[in-house]
């Protein structure tokens, strides 16, 4: 079963990262929502507590098929103050796994620590400036390689069920997507 991490700092949005929670889980994936904060309860940029399945401190990582990233602000900043998680990052991008992040967090967390160098990517519009080192997009999901960036709260649903397809196949997420009625909204 592939495994996914969710990581969540005081300050994170809401839907960006409950969204691929639920999507992912609805899809098969072993989904671990991990605090950075040192407690279980994690309070979000709209000031919902959530309840993280574990925290960073015992956390095993060497599983992870996904690292991924919501945005959100203060979220974004209080992820990247988190060192091992910038070095779990790196090392899960080195070895070619999927990291992946949304909304602020590929401005402020990949490209600020190197992963998104010489890469396309999109962010929230406003936090561009911060990817000096990369070819920005402006697209709601954008690929490159084994790391997957998306806009901001509304590229929600289609950056989970993307990376849905990248970790169980386009038929698995074709399926999950049209039983929560997403291909009916879109058209």
């Amino acid at each position: 079963m592939a495994k996914a991490y969710v990581f969540l700092a005081t300050g994170f949005e809401d839907i960006e990262a409950l969204i691929p929670v639920d999507i992912w889980r609805r899809g098969g994936i072993e989904v671990t929502t991990v605090s950075v904060t040192g407690q279980n309860v994690v309070t979000s940029a709209h000031g919902v507590n959530i309840e993280a399945d574990t925290c960073f401190e015992q956390c095993d990582l060497t599983d992870a098929d996904l690292l991924f990233l919501p945005g959100g602000m203060p979220g974004a900043t209080n992820l990247y103050q988190c060192k091992p998680l910038c070095e779990a990052l790196c090392k899960q991008a080195e070895e070619g796994r999927l990291v992946a992040a949304i909304c602020a967090s590929p401005a402020v967390v990949l490209a600020a620590i190197g992963l998104l160098d010489g890469k396309k990517a999109t962010c929230y519009p406003g936090f561009e400036g911060s990817m000096t080192n990369t070819h920005y997009t402006a697209d709601l999901v954008t690929i490159d390689g084994n790391i997957t960036t998306g806009e901001g709260p509304a590229a929600a649903f289609p950056f989970a069920y993307e990376l849905l397809a990248q970790l169980k196949g386009v038929d698995v997420a074709d399926a999950i997507a049209e039983g929560m009625r997403y291909k009916h909204l879109m058209g």
